[in-house]
């Protein structure tokens, strides 16, 4: 993966803000690979690189994926209808099945 920036990664990881992430960064509390890192600017692989804040590793960003769906004549676009009408959910219940869950932007999501 592409290198960045380490308050981008540590702010991906929801540890801070990028601004934030800048003070810890100059305090000390940063470690690259076990190395301490106080500069601003310094870049690691997100995925390759062990980078910890004060001495625990950062989360993993969370992978989205994403599905488009030709949604047939008939059925609805819901989680669920009361009419028992057949969902666009019920096409997709081996995905949901793979991957886990889902998050909707219509209900779940922002």
């Amino acid at each position: 993966m592409a290198m960045e920036r380490l308050q981008k990664i540590m702010a991906a990881s929801g540890i801070a803000s990028r601004r934030k992430a800048e003070e810890i960064i100059a305090a000390g509390r940063v470690t690259l690979n076990g190395i301490v890192v106080t500069e601003q600017g310094t870049k690691a692989d997100p995925e390759g690189d062990l980078i910890c804040v004060d001495g625990k590793p950062l989360k993993s960003k969370e992978r989205l994926l994403y599905f488009l769906l030709n949604k047939p004549k008939g059925y609805v676009t819901t989680m669920n209808d009361p009419e028992g009408r057949p969902t666009v959910m019920e096409l997709m219940k081996n995905a949901f099945i793979r991957w886990g869950g889902w998050i909707t932007q219509a209900k779940d999501c922002c």
